[in-house]
């Protein structure tokens, strides 16, 4: 089996579109929240990303059709693959896969088009709009904009979608199935008709996503991509490329008790099955990236996992999502990132508008500021509606 090495990475998100900025908001915990101008009370996270941005030396007629989803998606992968130094043709594209995490798909257009329908009273929807729409389609528009001919495809796991393809690209790799792997996620979900099915499902926060902090009330949803390149080893050496980190293990599984209630159990086989998977123990991990959305009962059931896992003194604990908001189908992505660029710098980012202490979330909670500190293993969860559990491992390259 080879070993998976991170050669480059890339981020789209309302937080930051590069990674230094992103980087920057991530320590400095700064979030741009906004009431939903068409849904009162409902809070969404909003930011700069030029939807229309042009992609230098890429076909742009071939990227036309295409959805914002797909859009943040190209976005994040052409700013990875000229961090890992592949922007030009590849060697041997028949052996570049491409697997993409996304939830919804194309819900901007699809918008659009029902108020063409049934405002406009427009029987004639636009000749794209299927590509735009399927949640496919990611992974085709990178395929197209970079060339690449292997595997490509899409998981849609809910918040687990990014980890999960992050995790099957790993494993073609390491099967030796291909050379290299552009993987993440994306997602574009603030369309009205979801931003309104969030709001009623009672979750949503009205006022800012403060995980694992006592008095918090819920998510708030925002959208973004992150693209992560994969190599094997000996790939990356052969090019000369320098790894920022290796993907040690992967474990997904299913609680296959509700669909919309979490359970500590599923969350702990995932930490536990990919530990294994990465050759490690309880013991190596340094650090956590939690999955961390903000509401009652998944903070609570993932601070349950996490002892469950690594007893009564579990290790420093984040999630980045009071800064990034809930990228739902990205997440696992974007906390990949932020993971790679906490251990090159030492600095694990906090958990924004950390409040108070939740007694029944009795973890380690690294609140409102960074804190410097070696993280040599970290462990990042995303813990999905559907019971959907997904954990990776991810390590230094020494």
């Amino acid at each position: 089996m080879k070993r998976v090495v991170i050669t480059g990475i890339g981020v789209t998100a309302p937080s930051g579109c590069d990674l230094e900025s992103f980087w920057d908001s991530l320590i400095t915990g700064r979030n741009i929240f906004a009431e939903s101008r068409d849904l009162p009370g409902s809070g969404i996270l909003v930011g700069a990303i030029d939807a229309g941005k042009k992609f230098d030396g890429l076909p742009l007629h071939s990227l036309s059709p295409c959805d914002r989803n797909g859009i943040l998606a190209v976005s994040a992968a052409q700013s990875a693959l000229r961090h890992a130094g592949l922007d030009g043709a590849f060697e041997n594209p028949e052996r570049v896969a491409v697997v993409i995490g996304n939830g919804f798909g194309g819900v901007v257009c699809r918008d659009s088009e029902y108020e063409r329908l049934y405002k406009e009273n427009r029987r004639n929807a636009h000749p794209f709009t299927v590509v735009r729409v399927m949640a496919s389609s990611s992974a085709s528009w990178i395929s197209l904009a970079f060339g690449t001919r292997g595997p490509s495809f899409v998981t849609s796991s809910a918040g687990a979608s990014a980890t999960q393809a992050i995790g099957t690209a790993a494993q073609l790799v390491r099967s030796g199935a291909a050379d290299i792997a552009v993987t993440g996620g994306t997602e574009a979900p603030l369309s009205i008709g979801i931003t309104l099915a969030w709001a009623t499902s009672g979750i949503m926060s009205r006022r800012k996503c403060a995980p694992f902090s006592r008095y918090r009330d819920g998510i708030l949803i925002s959208e973004g991509a992150a693209i992560l390149i994969l190599e094997s080893d000996e790939h990356a050496s052969r090019r000369g490329a320098v790894p920022l980190a290796e993907i040690g293990g992967f474990a997904s599984n299913v609680d296959g008790i509700g669909i919309g209630e979490p359970t500590a159990s599923g969350m702990a086989r995932a930490m536990c099955a990919a530990i294994a998977d990465a050759g490690l123990c309880t013991g190596d991990i340094s650090y956590v990236s939690a999955h961390g959305t903000g509401t009652r009962a998944s903070d609570c059931h993932e601070s349950e996992a996490l002892r469950m896992v690594f007893g009564d003194r579990p290790p420093p604990v984040s999630s980045i999502k009071g800064t990034t908001g809930h990228t739902l189908g990205a997440s696992g992505a974007i906390q990949a990132v932020a993971t790679i660029l906490a251990m090159a710098r030492s600095i694990a980012p906090p958990t924004a508008n950390f409040e108070e202490v939740d007694p029944d979330c009795n973890i380690d909670v690294i609140p409102n500021h960074p804190r410097a500190m070696p993280i040599s293993v970290a462990l990042s969860n995303s813990f999905a509606l559907g019971g959907l559990n997904a954990s990776l491992v991810i390590k230094q390259v020494h």
